[in-house]
């Protein structure tokens, strides 16, 4: 598996594009847990992110590849970016995220930020609920790096932050099928989220 630094991770960490279709490109079969989307509260860096308060939408995913969770994804938009710009979110249910952000010339994307994640706060409280929702019990000790971007579409700002498991290490991530060459379709598996609990 190998040892989940951030140089071993740096291919993952910092490749410009869309995560989901480079592990898509893996050929092992992609597929996306959807674990939450609907109102809650941001995080700080969110709310840095997003300029602004109120109320917010957030989705938490789980991306898998070969039947392995690889990586913990976390978006987070002003409710109100939903009921303009970013109104295609709210119906976007199992899809990846990617089928919004690219290709879509009014939408721009910040520089990628990584960062190794706290041992303690509310991101990771976050991720191990999610990973325990998803049955995959406790989450794996080297899960530790991350990065974010701030997408722009009409003024209105989508955060997301990308969380990467050591499973990736060593595994490149998918620049030969990619360079020069158009990306190839998704293969989407949709595996079911956690069941519901009473309101």
């Amino acid at each position: 598996m190998g040892l989940a630094t951030r140089g071993s991770l740096r291919p993952w960490v910092m490749a410009p594009g869309s995560l989901s279709r480079r592990l898509a490109a893996l050929g092992r079969g992609f597929e996306v847990q959807l674990l939450r989307q609907g109102l809650a509260r941001l995080q700080a860096a969110e709310r840095a992110a997003l300029g602004a308060r109120g109320p917010s939408l957030v989705r938490e995913v789980l991306l898998h590849v070969g039947g392995e969770p690889v990586v913990w994804a976390r978006s987070a938009v002003l409710l109100r970016a939903t009921r303009g710009p970013w109104k295609a979110l709210k119906g976007l249910g199992t899809r990846p995220l990617a089928h919004l952000l690219y290709g879509d010339p009014r939408i721009q994307r910040s520089a990628l930020c990584p960062q190794r994640l706290p041992r303690v706060g509310a991101t990771r409280r976050g991720l191990a609920r999610s990973w325990q929702q998803a049955g995959q019990g406790l989450p794996p000790a080297g899960l530790q790096w991350s990065r974010s971007s701030v997408f722009t579409r009409g003024g209105a700002a989508l955060r997301v932050m990308e969380v990467f498991a050591p499973a990736l290490v060593g595994q490149p991530p998918g620049a030969r099928r990619i360079s020069g060459k158009p990306l190839p379709p998704f293969w989407v598996q949709t595996l079911p989220g956690p069941p519901r609990g009473p309101a």
